[in-house]
């Protein structure tokens, strides 16, 4: 009996509907014909073509598209289309924040349409089933956040293609690599991929090997790998360290004449232990009349760095140095950040300064602005200066080396450091009380051995020495600011915004559960009761948590022309001017001073308002990465802590997990809500909690627990905790 052929059944283009009418909105701008479709959907046969050809005929008859011209079709927009920028999150879901909203809304896995995290997309908004919150689709990408991953480089068996798996969690699709485009990388090697393009029926974007970066897991690939995840180099192109190194760097006669020479002036820097580059010193002279004669000197960096040089273009590309747990990325080559900038000990160098006279209530009496020369008398370290602070002493520390001038210069140094400590002092009670917040955040820093392995962690509090040096670099910048300002000029202002009032809510409903409480009456109220906050938990377990929160809370400081003040620091005029050699806004407003200074007109605002935007973007992929090599570091410490217990203070609660911190070393991990087996674990929004199903056993934001280290990985960054118990001592 001969077997009966089974007859082909005629197998359609899945979700034909769909497909059409997003590529018609795509560019809605645009007619299509059935070819054009069909070759965007990659068919060529009978049968398709006459799928696209009907359905285009039913989206016509539905009033879906429109019929332009002969067989040419375009979409028929009846919505209204809002653009913003996608925040991802690690499940694929995400939010688009758009000024169009109050609130984020929200996008589905299945809405994002190859938008990835960061890109500037159009979309169309509406409002949710549930709570009747509002949703969106992304209908198109405006413009990409960046174009280059950095992942593990996975090369198939047959040798004719590659993916590269990203690390992180928010890029959610591997990056497909064709063999002729890996870049001699090999199986497992880790990598810095260019993403070139994302074809309409592809799985996968494309992607060529840029760089091969090393192993993963070893200590220089995870460092330039973090560097190479936002985009900043960790070295100096050739052209541009030959440049700056045939500066003249050398102090003339010719050039001290064009300044006020404060040579004689009493002269020294404080700083960290163990910097390399001191771009800020102050000087002190007590003047006849009894009046402070205080100036605050910072390296003339714009003197050596010119416009139109590729040192300056390198400069602003970079736009900041990046602080990394083992090393820093410089903006500017060594010769200038540790050499000719940098105000060391017993050399003469050039300046750019903010002079001030000050009586003993520490009222202005007198400025000056302008370029100068000077030789640092001594160096010391926060440490030093504070010992002279606590103990009153006159005597110098031996590992402070001074030069010898007309007066006694331990004595003379010790009655400054004590007078200008009295004098920061009271201008910080001062900001306070004109309603400044008071942020002191712990620090936490690594003790290294020679490897860069961490061996121990420590916490970096601010003490009295250094807030003497932030008070004066704050006076001097807020004085500068307000000298252009009000010649209403085009100027640099570092600017923060009040705090968002939904914010400052949420973060009253979660301190209220540790017994703090916020008044919200008016802006001195508001920051009147943070300062309270900050001060009661001070110490305290929950201590980093709130910290953490309130800084949140508050809207993020940036660079602009328009001037809108500085609500943290209670400034109605702000800039940064104390630091060139590691900002470049703090360049630009060296050059835009002198500029005024000198008789010059107000300068394009627009043109100054772009490099506001570019270094203030560049300063926030510096903060990121700069938490990534910490997160790092932590993860690393914690290896060699695998089989201790530790208590933590949960920090975060997400219906996937709790995160945790640990108190004795600011460590944080996840503890999966699937290794919660004790109960089946339900995310409670209203409480930040997980609460169980049957036990009613609740874990909420600020208890503690202890934890034992689960796993660590040093390629995805991720701490992962075995919860023990809840700690109810």
């Amino acid at each position: 009996m001969t077997k009966r052929k089974k007859k082909k059944s005629k197998k359609g283009i899945s979700n034909l509907t769909n497909t059409i009418l997003s590529i018609l909105k795509k560019d809605r701008n645009k007619t299509f014909n059935y070819k054009q479709i069909a070759a965007i959907l990659g068919v060529n046969d009978a049968s398709s073509r006459n799928q696209i050809i009907k359905k285009l005929q039913q989206l016509k008859a539905k009033q879906e598209i429109e019929e332009i011209d002969r067989g040419k079709f375009k979409a028929i927009v009846n919505t209204e289309y809002h653009t913003g920028i996608l925040d991802l999150a690690s499940k694929g879901n995400g939010y688009v924040i758009s000024n169009d909203f109050d609130e984020d809304v929200f996008i589905s896995s299945n809405n994002i349409n190859k938008a990835l995290d960061g890109d500037e997309v159009e979309f169309y908004a509406y409002k949710r089933r549930k709570r009747g919150k509002l949703e969106g689709e992304i209908t198109n990408i405006i413009k990409r956040a960046k174009s280059e991953y950095v992942g593990v480089i996975q090369i198939h068996d047959k040798k004719n293609f590659a993916f590269v798996v990203p690390d992180g969690n928010k890029m959610y699709k591997d990056i497909f690599v064709p063999i002729n485009k890996i870049n001699k990388a090999e199986d497992g090697d880790k990598v810095l991929v260019s993403l070139e393009d994302w074809p309409e029926k592809a799985d996968s974007p494309n992607g060529r090997v840029l760089k091969v970066l090393g192993k993963p897991g070893e200590h220089n690939t995870e460092i330039h790998s973090i560097l190479a995840e936002y985009g900043l180099p960790y070295e100096f192109p050739h052209e541009v360290e030959a440049y700056a190194n045939q500066l003249d760097t050398s102090i003339t006669k010719e050039e001290i004449a064009k300044r006020r020479d404060m040579r004689q002036d009493l002269t020294f820097t404080i700083d960290p232990k163990d910097a390399k580059d001191f771009d800020d010193a102050l000087s002190y002279k007590v003047l006849e009349n009894g009046l402070y004669e205080i100036g605050i000197h910072i390296a003339d960096v714009s003197h050596y760095l010119k416009e139109d040089t590729v040192l300056d273009d390198q400069a602003y590309e970079r736009a900041t140095s990046v602080y990394l747990v083992d090393r820093v990325v410089p903006m500017l080559p060594e010769i200038l950040s540790n050499g000719a900038c940098s105000l060391r000990p017993h050399e003469e160098k050039y300046t750019f300064s903010a002079v001030f006279k000050i009586n003993d209530k520490a009222e202005i009496k007198d400025q000056w602005f302008g370029r100068t020369v000077t030789y640092s008398d001594a160096r010391f370290a926060y440490e030093e200066a504070q010992s002279i602070i606590e103990t009153k002493s006159n005597t110098i520390p031996k590992e402070v080396s001074l030069t010898g001038k007309t007066y006694n210069t331990d004595q003379a140094i010790a009655d400054a450091v004590l007078k200008l400590d009295e004098l920061a002092k009271i201008m910080r009670r001062q900001r306070m009380k004109e309603g400044a917040i008071s942020f002191d955040k712990v620090e936490v820093k690594f003790n290294l051995d020679e490897e860069a392995n961490p061996i121990g962690v420590f916490f970096k509090t601010s003490k009295d020495a250094n807030k003497l040096i932030e008070e004066f670099m704050l006076l001097a910048n807020r004085k500068v600011g307000e000298f252009i300002g009000k010649q209403k000029k085009t100027f640099i202002y570092r600017v923060h915004d009040e705090p968002d009032e939904s914010k400052l809510a949420a973060l009253q409903n979660v301190v209220s559960r540790f017994g703090y409480k916020l008044n919200f009456k008016d802006r001195k109220s508001v920051s009147t009761s943070l300062n309270n906050l900050l001060k009661d938990v001070n110490g305290k377990k929950e201590q980093n948590l709130v910290d953490t929160l309130t800084i949140r809370t508050m809207s993020k400081a940036e660079y602009s022309t328009h001037n809108i003040g500085h609500y943290g620091l209670s400034f109605d005029y702000y800039s940064h001017f104390t630091s060139p050699i590691r900002r470049y806004p703090d360049v630009m407003a060296h050059r835009l001073l002198q500029h005024y200074l000198d008789g010059g007109k107000s300068v394009n605002e627009d043109v100054y308002e772009d490099k506001c935007n570019h270094s203030s973007n560049m300063e926030n992929l510096a903060t990121k990465a700069e938490r990534d090599s910490i997160k790092y570091m932590q993860i690393r410490f914690m290896e060699d802590h695998k089989n201790e217990n530790f208590v933590g203070v949960i920090s975060g609660v997400t219906d996937w997990g709790i995160y945790i911190e640990i108190i004795e070393n600011k460590c944080e991990g996840m503890v999966s809500v699937r290794d919660m087996t004790d109960d089946h674990y339900q995310f409670d929004e209203d409480h930040y909690a997980l609460i169980g199903k049957n036990s009613k056993t609740m874990y909420q934001l600020g208890d503690e627990v202890i934890v034992k280290v689960k796993n660590t990985d040093l390629v995805k960054k991720h701490l992962d905790f075995s919860l023990i118990e809840k700690n109810e001592a």
